[in-house]
């Protein structure tokens, strides 16, 4: 019997990163990701699409999401309406969303400081990423059942949002230019990006005041997670009744930043 070896028998493949080569590595596989696309389309739509719709959404053409959407149907992540023609996601879709959630260190650590901090202001606390476009929920705790706004788990926030704002501001200079190349016509304006800087080196801290929705007001931080799972941006929001500028920035702004600085590892800022 040979002797066991843990060197290997011949030169060993380099592991290629996840993110070498992009979109043009041999590795890339295109009908995947245009599967996947036409799934994205739906949490911007927020309701059933047809081909014609999916074929604006995604660029694609309309042959080949009659071919994704078949097989998409046939693996249950798409219910087909025959009274509209049009599809809706169906419950193995669920699976994606709530595997992800389930996983998210970052989602159960932050829990007991949101909930408190909803507690004390009486406002939504939420906790956002980004994810092509817009911010998506991940956690949400409303802190007053007279809330009008509420807000679940899973909702897209817009980049005009102070959580959008946040995650502007949070990003280097590159990164930002890049973003905005991608997002092209729909990318935010420059006095909306140059307005979350200049409070983000003020405060640390971006505000939405009324601007966003009349009448409603919010703060957001970003923050890098200490789970390895990337980057966050923690809100509270709500009625200007609740929730004053004042309020934001003298009391709500340091709490975030605190609960920040512990879900980055940085500890609470002095």
């Amino acid at each position: 019997m040979q002797p066991f070896s843990d060197q290997p028998a011949g030169p060993a493949r380099r592991k290629r990163a996840a993110h070498e080569g992009g979109t043009s590595s041999p590795d890339f596989i295109t009908a995947l990701a245009r599967g996947l696309d036409i799934l994205r389309a739906f949490s911007q739509s927020g309701g059933p699409l047809g081909n014609l719709e999916l074929a604006r959404a995604t660029g694609l053409p309309k042959p080949t999401i009659s071919r994704i959407t078949y097989t998409l149907i046939q693996l249950g992540y798409l219910r087909y309406h025959t009274d509209t023609g049009k599809y809706s996601p169906g419950h193995a879709a669920l699976a994606l969303g709530f595997g992800l959630l389930a996983g998210l260190e970052v989602r159960e650590l932050a829990k007991a400081d949101m909930s408190a901090l909803a507690a004390q202001t009486g406002g939504a606390v939420a906790l956002g990423t980004f994810d092509g476009d817009a911010m998506v929920y991940v956690e949400a705790i409303h802190g007053s059942s007279a809330l009008y706004l509420r807000l679940p788990v899973g909702y897209r926030a817009s980049l005009d949002t102070a959580m959008g704002r946040a995650h502007l501001a949070g990003l280097s200079e590159a990164q930002r230019g890049e973003l905005i190349k991608q997002m092209g016509a729909r990318a935010p304006a420059q006095a909306l990006i140059d307005g979350a800087l200049a409070d983000m080196q003020a405060t640390g801290c971006c505000f939405a005041i009324g601007q966003w929705l009349s009448g409603i007001n919010a703060a957001a931080v970003p923050f890098t997670s200490l789970t390895g799972e990337g980057s966050f941006v923690l809100s509270c929001g709500g009625p200007a009744s609740l929730l004053s500028e004042t309020m934001l920035r003298e009391q709500v702004a340091p709490a975030l930043r605190q609960i920040a600085a512990r879900l980055s590892g940085a500890g609470a800022p002095g």
